[in-house]
């Protein structure tokens, strides 16, 4: 299936007008160590640790809503789940538009995120840890009191306002040879994919994971390689720690996506989280360290030798400063 069938570079654009009076225009950061560090390739950081909301998930969320309350298929509110990042999106974004916002979040959230979330206006619904549990309890409030749901990932104006990062970056650095982009659903991904490869189609794509995710053999073969329901990967990025990416975003993914993937240990994420708490004064959570860590990692160093302007999403800086993973 091919992306530009399923969301286009115009859905990214319209998104782009009707999001950005709304959010910060992200810094891009660099940094002399980062740069040794990854073998003389010149990095590039586009902080979206600085956005509304603290991540990037504001982006595609305001689309979402405003769209909805554009049809008025909104009017009595929205509601979705998430792990922390996407809940606290949807609750700005609704405090924006002025809508009802409910979301369901699993117990072991981190409580930073709760308090985000709940601080913006929304009404917090805490489930099980199982990923069934939230869909359940989302599907029930979405029938019970007739609202929206607006997914984390797999819709197409989340999609398309994730995607107005890769906008701004090239934009911002118009030489960008690569991007490196951590991926939990794919949402940021794929949307930043469509923008960035219309814009600038020789530019590489590389996908950031924890260990064990399997979207190397997903690229590979073009299939999605997960069965039943979706599973939790064990790391400390709760960010994207989901294991499966989306029924839209993975095609998106494998028609415009580098087929090799970027795993890090936690080990390898904290080390990246340090780096630019140590080195650059940015607080980022683990889902970005483990970008901040590609970019060091062996692999980019064996990257081909043309590929020298390397952009990294710190794609949020939602980290419970009372429970740092170190």
């Amino acid at each position: 299936m091919a992306a530009d069938s399923i969301i286009s570079f115009n859905d990214v654009l319209e998104a782009n007008y009707r999001i950005s009076q709304f959010l910060h225009k992200t810094p891009v950061f660099t940094s002399h160590q980062a740069d040794e560090k990854s073998g003389g390739r010149c990095i590039f950081f586009k902080a979206e640790n600085l956005q509304k909301s603290g991540s990037f998930k504001a982006r595609g969320a305001l689309n979402a809503v405003l769209k909805c309350r554009e049809s008025n298929n909104a009017t009595c509110g929205v509601v979705t789940h998430s792990s922390g990042n996407h809940g606290q999106g949807l609750a700005w974004a609704a405090s924006v538009a002025k809508l009802p916002c409910y979301v369901v979040v699993p117990q072991m959230a981190p409580l930073v995120k709760k308090n985000a979330i709940l601080s913006y206006g929304a009404e917090l619904v805490e489930c099980g840890a199982k990923p069934t549990d939230r869909y359940e309890a989302c599907d029930r409030l979405e029938k019970e009191k007739n609202l929206v749901f607006i997914p984390p990932y797999d819709h197409q104006d989340v999609i398309a306002g994730q995607g107005t990062i890769g906008l701004e970056f090239l934009e911002q650095v118009p030489q960008l040879d690569a991007i490196l982009i951590p991926v939990s659903g794919g949402g940021m991904s794929a949307g930043i994919a469509i923008a960035a490869k219309t814009i600038k189609p020789d530019i590489k794509i590389f996908l950031v994971t924890p260990k064990g995710k399997k979207l190397e053999e997903c690229l590979t073969t073009g299939k999605r390689p997960w069965e039943g329901p979706p599973q939790y990967l064990e790391t400390i990025a709760d960010g994207i720690r989901l294991q499966q990416t989306g029924y839209i975003t993975t095609p998106i993914l494998i028609d415009l996506v580098e087929k090799q993937v970027f795993e890090m240990s936690d080990q390898e994420m904290v080390e990246g989280m340090k780096f630019a708490f140590e080195r650059m004064k940015l607080v980022i959570e683990a889902a970005s360290g483990a970008a901040v860590a590609a970019a060091f990692s062996q692999k980019m160093k064996n990257m081909d030798a043309s590929i020298q302007n390397v952009g990294v999403i710190l794609c949020g800086g939602n980290v419970d400063i009372d429970d740092l993973p170190w």
